[in-house]
């Protein structure tokens, strides 16, 4: 009993000798465990009467609980209940306590990732503490990287994302406040849309982390597009628009990097020793490490290509532009058109009503309209209905192009054109074009380049429509060959094949002719093995890994060239080869026998796809053949059709790697190609105020520093010095030198005189 009573008192000794020797002391757990019971149960009754004391025993059962896992069982449940249902009632030290209890207990492995965020996720919403919420986001977003780190953890992820959804989801039946008018000031503050919030904010912390890239990911954040709280609407389309506010706000432990130049500066001032510059060399290399590490952790797929059903996405986001335009403000309608503009132009997607909706817009005096102009040039494609969009371009034309604006406005009309027209030629009438191409006349640059731009556009996409004299030579010999451009909806050939399938299935067999393979049983084999690294669900990361490396010495010489003038290329060197040796005359046989086989081979139907299932792993091989095969054509002197074929496929393995440079990112434009070439605006007075400023930094004092710096005591020179310095001209008008010139002989034997004796004096 003494010993008992001795040890009640010391919580800290009683957990340390149970550390060391858990049955030895389970009878003093047990009357602490009771204790606990008794206390608790007070305090849920009392939340202020031994609140110290209640903090201490759940320390101490917390640290203790792995030693008796039995008797504890409900332990973790029973303070999650504590924290969900009385959070408002506890004290702000109790609730950190039991957070942090908590967390302890994942650390342990006494509970779940599962149960512990099942806790915290509720609490970011509720809690008012900023130092508590950091924690908690903190916890959060390391628990889940730490569960990710070697593999991905699927069970979680689904469990984590269905939570995440849930967050948002149970916000979506609220009325749409807007952020303008009388309804954002009636609205309370909070509600659902703070849960919502935290859901996105999270989610897109893990997406920018490079933990989450999957497309429930996505869809989390697709859902909050359409919330009705305009706060998480934002976050959500800046998610997809690329610009993230909460990048810099993230309370992750890897961003709390030290300040070098702070550590600098108390070097500068401190005892200069040499431990303290291997400490600073020291941090300085562990932060570039950090920063490293960031760049390199990047997503794997755009987001805008993750959309699930991109185009009843995209059908909401207008019936929400079109519905609420009244409700939301300019930048936020801004916002909701980007979007909806680079998911139409990545998808090729046809929301008609969009165009409709976007010229009431479409004045020189709208407030933010290169920002409109750009949206509405991502938005078209080459599926988009001409028809559609000859409104537009008329009206932008009315209203944008004419002797009564600003050069600047019609340059931003014609470059507005000429994006809509790059993508859609058939938008454009003829009679318009020939009225705006006139303007490459004038005296403006900005404005003469934009209808040069409009005119070299026309010349390559379609110059029927231009009058002969402005055709230029290469149109003019492309028309008189017969050369004409596709009508809207037809297109040069039915597609009656995968594009370069033939070069898979030629590939394959050849490989299967080198191992020996035949048998059904290990075809099935070697397409399991082809599945993985590639499914959803794999625990594998998703890398490069996955990809098969196609061997130079093992694949045929292929050719896809789309020059006509080839057979004749070969007939001349089959001729100049005759004179040489038999090996080269070999050589050139085989050569010509590859080319043969990869002609054929582009004419013939594969049926491959008819036999086999095609996985990830055979059209990622698939591209790259098809790139071996374009690249060797090149070389070999192919016309312009097959480099831009070459191009065409790089691009795509980019996308397919995680580039962003993929081929969705060409649909994109920014306001400075709208605008183009501006002229430098002159400065106002706070513009150059701000430059005055700016060159004083860094500067002693105002004024010449000549004279000063060479002399101990600082002073301005004297006027002997200043005379110097004087322009010859300016020393023969000054009234000295004109003294000199009027003086009398009986004034110069004076001052002769006068200079002897003062040499004299000197001397002496």
């Amino acid at each position: 009993m003494g010993r008992g009573v001795l040890l009640t008192s010391n919580l800290p000794q009683l957990q340390n000798l149970i550390k060391r020797d858990p049955p030895a002391y389970k009878e003093e757990f047990l009357q602490q465990w009771n204790h606990y019971n008794s206390i608790r149960q007070i305090f849920q009754i009392n939340p202020d009467e031994n609140a110290q004391h209640f903090r201490e025993l759940v320390s101490f059962i917390a640290q203790v609980a792995q030693c008796y896992p039995k008797e504890t069982a409900d332990f973790p449940s029973q303070i999650s209940t504590l924290l969900l249902e009385n959070y408002g009632t506890l004290s702000p030290d109790t609730r950190r306590s039991l957070v942090q209890n908590l967390v302890m207990l994942r650390n342990k492995d006494v509970i779940t990732s599962i149960t512990l965020l099942q806790t915290l996720f509720p609490l970011l919403p509720k809690t008012t503490s900023s130092s508590l919420r950091a924690f908690i986001r903190r916890t959060i977003l390391s628990d889940i990287r730490t569960a990710n780190l070697r593999t991905k953890n699927h069970k979680l992820n689904r469990a984590v994302q269905a939570m995440l959804f849930g967050m948002v989801e149970r916000g979506m039946d609220a009325e749409v406040v807007g952020d303008k008018g009388k309804l954002k000031a009636t609205a309370g503050p909070g509600g659902n849309g703070e849960e919502a919030m935290w859901a996105v904010v999270l989610t897109k912390e893990l997406w920018r982390k490079g933990i989450w890239n999957d497309a429930k990911t996505v869809s989390i954040i697709a859902l909050g597009c359409f919330h009705p709280v305009t706060k998480v609407q934002s976050a959500s389309l800046h998610f997809f628009l690329g610009g993230d506010d909460e990048k810099e706000d993230s309370d992750d432990e890897e961003e709390d990097l030290p300040d070098i130049k702070a550590l600098q500066h108390r070097r500068e001032i401190n005892k200069k020793t040499r431990s303290g510059a291997k400490k600073l060399q020291k941090v300085a290399k562990a932060i570039s490490k950090k920063k490293k590490k960031a760049d390199v952790t990047t997503a794997n797929f755009p987001a805008i290509q993750l959309l699930n059903d991109p185009q009843t996405f995209g059908e909401k986001l207008y019936d929400i532009l079109n519905k609420y335009d009244k409700r939301f403000s300019l930048d936020h309608k801004i916002l909701i058109m980007q979007l909806l503009s680079r998911v139409m132009g990545g998808h090729k997607l046809c929301v008609l009503g969009f165009y409709t909706y976007i010229m009431k817009y479409l004045t020189y005096h709208q407030l933010r309209i290169p920002a409109i102009l750009v949206a509405l040039a991502q938005s078209v494609h080459d599926f988009t209905p001409p028809d559609v969009l000859t409104p537009v371009v008329r009206k932008l034309a009315q209203e944008f192009v004419h002797p009564g604006v600003g050069s600047e406005v019609i340059a931003a009309g014609i470059n507005a054109i000429r994006e809509v027209c790059r993508r859609q030629p058939w938008s454009m009438e003829e009679d318009l074009l020939g009225d705006l191409i006139e303007y490459r006349k004038s005296r403006d640059k900005a404005v003469t380049a934009a209808a040069r731009g409009l005119l070299q556009l026309f010349r390559e996409v379609n110059p029927g429509m231009l009058k002969r004299r402005e055709r230029g030579k290469e149109a003019s010999m492309g028309m008189a060959k017969g050369s004409q451009p596709l009508p809207f909806g037809h297109s040069a050939q039915a597609a009656v094949d995968i594009e370069g399938l033939v070069l898979l299935e030629d590939h394959l067999k050849k490989l299967r002719e080198e191992e020996g393979v035949a048998s059904g049983e290990e075809e099935e084999e070697d397409d399991e093995a082809a599945w993985e690294g590639w499914d959803v669900e794999s625990d594998s990361d998703e890398s490069s890994d996955g990809w098969i490396s196609v061997a130079s010495d093992s694949e045929e010489d292929l050719e896809i060239s789309d020059s006509e003038d080839e057979d004749d290329k070969r007939k001349k060197k089959g001729k100049g080869k005759a004179k040489a040796t038999e090996e080269d005359e070999r050589d050139e046989d085989e050569k010509e026998g590859a080319e043969e086989t990869a002609e054929q081979a582009v004419q013939r139907i594969s049926s491959l796809a008819t036999t086999k299932i095609l996985t990830p792993a055979d059209f990622a091989l698939l591209n790259d053949l098809r790139i071996k095969a374009a690249s060797e054509a090149v070389e070999r002197g192919a016309g312009s059709g097959t480099k831009r074929k070459l191009a065409a496929l790089e691009s795509q393995r980019k996308s397919l790697l995680g580039a962003s440079d993929g081929p969705i990112t060409d649909t994109f434009i920014s306001e400075d190609d709208i605008l183009g070439p501006r002229k430098k605006a002159k400065a106002d007075y706070a513009e150059r105020i701000a430059s005055i400023e700016k060159g004083r930094e860094g500067r002693e004092k105002y004024g010449s520093l000549k004279g000063k710096k060479n002399k101990g005591t600082p002073s301005s020179t004297t006027n002997r010095e200043k005379a110097r310095n004087k322009p010859i001209m300016m020393i023969l008008a000054s009234g000295a030198v004109k003294g000199k010139k009027k003086a009398s002989l009986r004034e110069k034997q004076q001052k002769l005189r006068a200079h002897i004796e003062r040499a004299k004096k000197a001397h002496h």
